[in-house]
């Protein structure tokens, strides 16, 4: 996993890609006290394990891999039924 800073707050979070649409993003810290727009949506109530992404990060994530800081995966893990 390769670390990717937000361009608005600066929070800083491990991101893996495994496809075009698969990324894997590990919060380093508590995402509610560590991202301003996760912690305007848990004061209106909302928590995030409900909370799909914060904006400014995904575009944050788009970048770094529009500019090839982050690229996909060459992890490969065993599927099942498969002899390896």
């Amino acid at each position: 996993m390769l670390p990717v800073e937000c361009r608005r707050c600066g929070n800083s979070v491990l991101v893996e890609k495994y496809s075009e649409a698969h990324t894997s993003v590990q919060w380093l810290g508590d995402a509610e006290r560590s991202c301003p727009e996760f912690a305007q949506l848990a004061a209106a109530g909302e928590h995030s394990m409900f909370i799909l992404t914060c904006g400014a990060l995904r575009g944050s994530i788009d970048d770094a891999v529009d500019d090839g800081r982050v690229g996909l995966s060459l992890r490969s893990y065993p599927t099942p039924g498969r002899l390896d």
